[in-house]
């Protein structure tokens, strides 16, 4: 049966609106990157949706650990202003569906790419503290997205005693690879957030889904049928 789902934040559980664009132009800015060379830097970023940021700015930055990391944290705070701004809410039926999982005895993980401040302010604005059972962020489980340490060390952490006992959900190509690698049994995309239909089925999705609302008939009916 699924006994665990580890569920993404921006553009699955949490509506994106944007901010991860905005506050990626704002830090790169900060940092001193010519404007002409924002957006082809963007086009990188779109592309790698849901992996770990700092991993990204090592990339745009050319290795430049210090640079990388002095951009990754204005992005954080950037990113964190605009969440204490109010310019963040869930994805619809997001809560709902977490608590339908959990009232079903299904235990629930919410991951990010986002360092752990920014993730414990997202929740805190959402008023989601104790919602699910465990959240992580890369800097806790080792590496972020495509790796499956995240995944893996949500199994760790809960007691879960099989990878196929698992169910991922994310928007992006790098949230299905993820789930793949860690080898569980239901990879879902979902379509509110970075990445469309083909290239969620490309990187491996067992199912695709219009928005998290769907997901808890889709574990229960495998946990059921499991």
């Amino acid at each position: 049966m699924i006994r665990l789902v580890v569920l993404d934040m921006a553009g699955t559980t949490v509506a994106d609106d944007g901010l991860v664009e905005q506050a990626f132009i704002q830090a790169v800015g900060e940092v001193g990157i010519a404007e002409s060379a924002v957006a082809g830097m963007l086009d990188h970023v779109r592309r790698t949706m849901g992996e770990s940021k700092i991993t990204v700015f090592r990339h745009l930055l050319g290795g430049d650990e210090d640079l990388a990391q002095q951009a990754n944290r204005a992005f954080e705070q950037a990113y964190a202003a605009r969440v204490a701004d109010g310019d963040c809410r869930e994805i619809d039926g997001a809560e709902a569906a977490i608590r339908q999982l959990r009232g079903a005895a299904v235990k629930v993980a919410l991951t990010t790419g986002f360092a752990e401040r920014t993730q414990t302010q997202i929740l805190d604005a959402l008023g989601w503290g104790g919602l699910a059972d465990l959240t992580l962020t890369p800097g806790q489980a080792g590496r972020g997205r495509p790796h499956p340490d995240m995944v893996l060390t949500a199994l760790l952490r809960l007691g879960i005693d099989d990878v196929r006992e698992i169910a991922t959900v994310g928007d992006t190509a790098y949230d299905v690879r993820s789930g793949r690698s860690a080898g569980a049994s239901i990879v879902a995309g979902v379509l509110t957030g970075a990445h469309g239909r083909a290239a969620l089925a490309e990187a491996g999705a067992t199912h695709i889904l219009e928005s998290v609302r769907e997901l808890p008939e889709l574990v229960l009916s495998a946990k059921e049928d499991l």
